[in-house]
């Protein structure tokens, strides 16, 4: 049975109230980001000065540069754990029940966060706020494909990174405002507070009308279906106008589901595995989430006092940014917007290494910039919106998890070895540390040309 063709109000509060988990993600991708240097010592304040070795928190945690960057990246393992398992999980919790358990690990993670006086603490409420983004990013796009009415799918699809994008840019407002010794670990009590409210708000969302229906719900499900869409679409009861049995069947027949073992096990479904999965890595191998984890640190030899305000400014274009493909996406097709994002980010990719090379803080500030500009278009909703729209009904949820599988394992490796590969490459010479973004061009160069080969979008 066919989506509404419009939300009630209802309706649009249900699709927000799905979209805090992508929030909660994009807030905790780039939460270290501003603080990274009051959380690891190696800034000093007035407010140093306050401090006793008998308070109860410490200031800070000393950290090296690979501490710090496992502990930026343990992020992307948990995400991958979280992605591996969302598919019985969603299948057997539901669209909805899988949101709920993701705000408690991610108030639970929170929590060991801001609370936290060793890294390992710190490492491990980092972890489970990952497999809670893991299973979010699985189930997120899924349930608001299912809920949306067909209309406006697309421009509905593009709210999960829209969602990521605002999360990205409150903390970038929050640890600009609490980077102090004495502050840092409120910006983990903001997510702890939103997880809080989006569980007990829960009791007033309905389930996935396709999801009760996959499980024989059928009051529930029609329930569900005038909720979201009123009268937009005429639902059947099982007293006044039943489903035709041939109709009813193959309804119930389209919403079985596979396990990630039985996806490799069908040739049909190789096609749509490897789009999904070229798209995802070819989102994550562009170099984003280096920019994002380390904008504070690229930019601090060559704009110390203002790199930190820089990695805000980027944080409010990306949002800016992300609402043409709202409108874009069903007038030009998410094959053009992905081109035309990955031109433009191979092409600030290299501008960037440039910049940095020669010296020149102002290229390295506007490719930046450009390059953040050019993923929001298109390399980041455009994969979210395609593994529904790619998958049959009944692999979505297993296609969901390997997607957002190689997602993660390369968000992983990129948070992983940046730092390092930087430092690598330059051979600790300032005037040297672009010569990483020509290496993200290759890759992502490779990486997008092959997606195209395949993908007809």
């Amino acid at each position: 049975m066919p989506n509404g063709t419009a939300f009630t109000v209802y309706g649009w509060a249900v699709c927000f109230w799905s979209l805090i988990v992508p929030f909660q993600y994009g807030y905790h991708i780039s939460v270290l980001n501003q603080i990274q240097a009051v959380l690891t010592c190696k800034a000093t304040t007035p407010q140093d000065d306050h401090s006793r070795p008998t308070d109860r928190l410490v200031p800070c945690l000393p950290m090296s540069d690979f501490t710090f960057s496992f502990l930026t990246v343990i992020f992307s393992i948990g995400g991958l754990a979280g992605s591996l398992v969302a598919g019985p999980i969603i299948d057997r919790w539901g669209r909805k029940g899988t949101n709920r358990i993701c705000t408690i690990l991610i108030a639970v993670g929170a929590i060991f966060m801001g609370l936290g006086n060793s890294v390992t603490l710190l490492l491990f409420g980092r972890f489970l706020i990952g497999v809670a983004s893991g299973l979010g990013l699985c189930v997120g796009p899924i349930y608001l494909a299912e809920i949306a009415p067909s209309e406006i799918s697309g421009s509905v699809g593009v709210l999960t990174q829209l969602s990521i994008v605002f999360g990205i840019m409150v903390t970038q407002f929050a640890g600009l405002t609490l980077a102090s010794p004495s502050a840092w670990r409120f910006v983990f009590f903001i997510s702890f507070c939103l997880s809080v409210f989006q569980f007990f708000s829960s009791s007033m969302i309905v389930e996935s009308p396709t999801f009760l229906l996959g499980k024989h719900r059928l009051d529930e499900h029609k329930d569900a279906a005038r909720r979201l869409w009123g009268n937009s679409i005429p639902v059947p009861t099982s007293e006044d106008s039943p489903l035709d049995e041939t109709e009813e069947s193959h309804l119930l027949a389209n919403c079985e589901t596979i396990s990630v073992t039985q996806l490799f096990a069908r040739p049909d479904l190789r096609r749509p595995l490897l789009i999904v999965s070229l798209a995802m890595f070819s989102q994550q191998v562009s170099g984003i989430n280096a920019v994002l984890y380390y904008s504070n640190d690229i930019l601090a030899k060559s704009l110390p006092k203002f790199g930190a305000y820089i990695s805000v400014g980027i944080t409010v274009i990306n949002v800016i940014m992300t609402f043409p493909p709202v409108i874009l996406i069903e007038k030009m097709g998410r094959k053009r917007l992905l081109a035309m994002s990955s031109l433009g980010g191979l092409i600030s990719l290299s501008a960037l290494g440039f910049g940095l090379d020669s010296g020149s803080s102002t290229l390295s500030s506007l490719a930046i910039v450009t390059f953040v500009m050019s993923f929001a278009i298109g390399l980041g909703p455009v994969p979210f919106v395609m593994i529904p729209e790619v998958s049959p009904q009944f692999a979505v949820s297993a296609l969901s998890s390997m997607a957002l599988s190689v997602n993660w394992i390369s968000n992983f490796f990129v948070g992983l070895t940046f730092l390092p590969l930087r430092n690598f490459l330059a051979k600790g010479d300032m005037y040297k540390e672009g010569r990483v973004f020509y290496l993200f061009v290759v890759v992502f160069a490779l990486s997008i040309g092959w997606l195209f080969r395949f993908y007809r979008g």
